[in-house]
């Protein structure tokens, strides 16, 4: 799911496009319920349909949710959107 500048991810408003790789594509985004930025990551479909993957993607966030440190990023969520994680 490629988000597009101004494209509505729930509460979330895209800004633009950071980055891509194997692992899914990163955008900058406004969080309209709390006024902040914040970084949302979308999976691709292959990575959803291989439970192998998804499963070390849903372990990475629950790591870095562990973690308190100013050189680490917060984990705000993990979502499912469309029915996709």
């Amino acid at each position: 799911m490629p988000l597009t500048s101004g494209a509505r991810l729930g509460a979330y408003t895209i800004v633009r496009k950071v980055g891509a790789g194997g692992m899914g594509e990163v955008s900058r985004a406004t969080d309209t319920r709390l006024n902040r930025e914040v970084a949302i990551k979308v999976l691709p479909a292959e990575v959803t349909q291989d439970s192998d993957r998804l499963s070390r993607v849903q372990r990475e966030p629950q790591l870095l949710a562990s973690l308190n440190h100013p050189g680490i990023a917060a984990i705000y969520g993990l979502d499912e959107a469309e029915g996709k994680p």
